[in-house]
Order: structure tokens, then C-alpha cells, then sequence
């Protein structure tokens, strides 16, 4: 498939050194401090899983800031779900990441 010649220079290529595409992807993140900002897109981004489509179809905004999480929505019946489903909501979404990344849900 190769030749003899370019054994060698492919073994030095494939060294105990080596790190998967996550670990890199990681390592970058963490580098440049963009892991806290990469998580928050990431819950952005799956917010009508965690919450579901009915309630994410009536959510107008949806930010974190200060590990805090607020979502506006458009209807007091809804607002008042979100509030009673305060823990339910933060659980899912540090749970989603990992860790604790939102300490607080604000209603507005």
C-alpha cells in the first residue's frame, strides 16, 4: 500500500501523543476560554427538547447571563408553568452540559 521508506515516517506521525477530535475540540475551548460560551449556545440550542415544543413555540427570548437563565414568554399560564417547574428546568439543563452552568431561571 505505501512504501518501506515511509514506514518509519508514519509511525513518528501516529505517536502516543495523539488525541481524539473531542479532546482537541476541548483543549481549543479551553485555550481560547470559549467553553463556558460553547455550553450556553449548546443549551440555546436544545432549549425545546429540555422544555418542550409547546412551551418552546411561546418562548420570545431566551439569553443566559451571569449564570442565570432568562426566558420571556408570551403567556402568563406559561410563565406561571416555568415557575412551578423552576428545579425540573435547571436540572435538565445542567444536566444536559454536565455541570452546573445556570444556577438561577428567571420568568419574565
Amino acid at each position: 500500500m505505501y512504501d518501506k521508506k515511509y514506514k518509519g515516517a508514519l509511525e513518528y506521525i501516529r505517536s502516543s501523543d495523539d488525541i481524539t477530535i473531542k479532546e482537541a475540540i476541548e483543549r481549543l475551548l479551553d485555550a481560547y476560554k470559549l467553553k463556558r460560551k460553547f455550553e450556553e449556545t449548546s443549551i440555546l440550542a436544545v432549549w425545546p427538547t429540555l422544555i418542550g415544543k409547546a412551551i418552546a413555540n411561546r418562548t420570545k427570548q431566551i439569553y443566559i447571563k451571569d449564570k442565570k437563565l432568562f426566558v420571556k414568554v408570551e403567556s402568563a399560564v406559561i410563565k406561571n408553568e416555568l415557575v412551578l417547574m423552576r428545579k425540573q428546568i435547571l436540572g435538565r439543563v445542567n444536566e444536559h452540559v454536565g455541570r452546573v452552568i445556570v444556577e438561577e431561571l428567571v420568568v419574565l
